[in-house]
């Protein structure tokens, strides 16, 4: 009986000692598990800052850049981000990297929303100390998943456009798109100085050719294709007839104008003559009308005769001119698709115009 309870007393005191045993943490395992992700970050920034505050730019340059490095392994938000970036572009100002610094204090104000005013201020000043020292380039690339390198390196996720800042001497710029052909073009940087770059690729033949092929072959039923137009004939007639109708109605509108202008300055010389012959007394001005025979009532009937001639032709010129215009305008709108050429509504673009002296209708539309 007294084995037994010293059996049992020794297996409670076993099951008390396991009971109170502590069990192991999860970072006494793993070690590197317990740095949380920020840290990875947030102690380069911590030793950035205090290099900073003592002048060591060297190293807060480093710290900084490390902190930079290590956006993308880590959670840190768009702020952080920015700063981190103004930050280190400013430490590279201070140790005349320039290139280095206008390329990230250019990415930081990128995101300037998520900085602050004060924030936003000191980089965009740092910007400004360093593009004197650099060129400017902005490159435009059609499409716009084209990739671009320089130096043969690439600079990043394909963008449309980009901004990219150079050191003085000659650079390779070069495009490229898959299913398209690649450009390549010279940059002579030179200090102080902006240029713009445009690569257009275009689509390479053999992928051309495979777009054109047709998925599925053609029902039986399909209507026959349009006849091709052979050249010269009716796809340039509606080109060729509103080229003609704008010409006739300016020249029309403008001859027009001058005669009517002439017609005024008739009337002028006209009224002056007839009052220097009745000495100022309009009221017998119609007698020179009834006796031609009167000295000087010949230059007057001349000049009447002209003045009513050229009133009416330049009166007929701007009506002619306005009917041409309205029918040549008409034309834009006119569906020419009996020819076998392309329905107007879909090379006609008519957008009204208001401005705080004229209302009117811009038209817009393929010659």
């Amino acid at each position: 009986m007294r084995l037994v309870a010293q059996s049992l007393w020794m297996c409670l005191a076993l099951g008390v000692a396991i009971g109170v045993t502590h069990p192991a943490r999860a970072e006494d395992r793993n070690p590197a598990s317990a740095r949380s992700d920020g840290s990875i970050v947030k102690d380069p920034l911590r030793h950035a800052r205090r290099a900073r505050a003592l002048g060591k730019w060297t190293e807060a340059h480093a710290a900084y850049k490390a902190a930079f490095e290590a956006i993308d392994a880590t959670s840190v938000t768009e702020r952080e981000s920015a700063e981190i970036a103004g930050e280190l572009g400013l430490s590279e100002l201070k140790l005349r990297k320039f290139r280095d610094a206008a390329e990230h204090l250019a990415w930081s104000l990128e995101r300037r929303k998520a900085l602050s005013p004060a924030q936003q201020r000191a980089f965009a000043d740092g910007l400004a100390k360093a593009v004197p020292f650099l060129a400017t380039l902005y490159v435009s690339v059609d499409p716009p998943d084209a990739e671009v390198f320089v130096g043969g390196k690439s600079i990043g996720r394909p963008r449309r456009t980009y901004t990219l800042f150079f050191e003085p001497g000659k650079h390779m710029v070069r495009a490229l798109a898959p299913g398209r052909g690649e450009s390549t073009q010279t940059l002579d940087a030179q200090a102080g100085t902006e240029r713009i770059m445009t690569f257009q690729l275009l689509r390479s033949a053999e992928s051309s050719a495979k777009d054109n092929t047709p998925a599925v072959p053609k029902p039986l039923s399909a209507p026959p294709a349009a006849r091709p137009q052979a050249p010269g004939q009716s796809a340039w007639r509606p080109t060729t007839l509103r080229i003609a109708g704008i010409a006739a109605t300016t020249a029309t509108l403008s001859a027009g104008s001058l005669l009517m202008i002439r017609a005024t300055n008739l009337d002028g010389d006209l009224s002056e003559r007839r009052d220097g012959l009745n000495g100022g007394a309009t009221a017998s001005g119609s007698r020179c009308w009834q006796a031609a025979d009167r000295p000087g009532c010949a230059d007057l009937v001349r000049l009447r005769d002209e003045r009513n001639l050229s009133a009416a032709v330049g009166t007929a010129m701007l009506i002619a001119g306005g009917v041409i215009g309205a029918a040549t305008a008409a034309s834009f709108f006119t569906d020419f698709s009996f020819l076998g050429l392309t329905p107007a509504q879909d090379r006609i673009h008519a957008s009204p115009v208001a401005t705080g002296r004229e209302i009117g209708v811009t038209i817009e539309g393929l010659w």
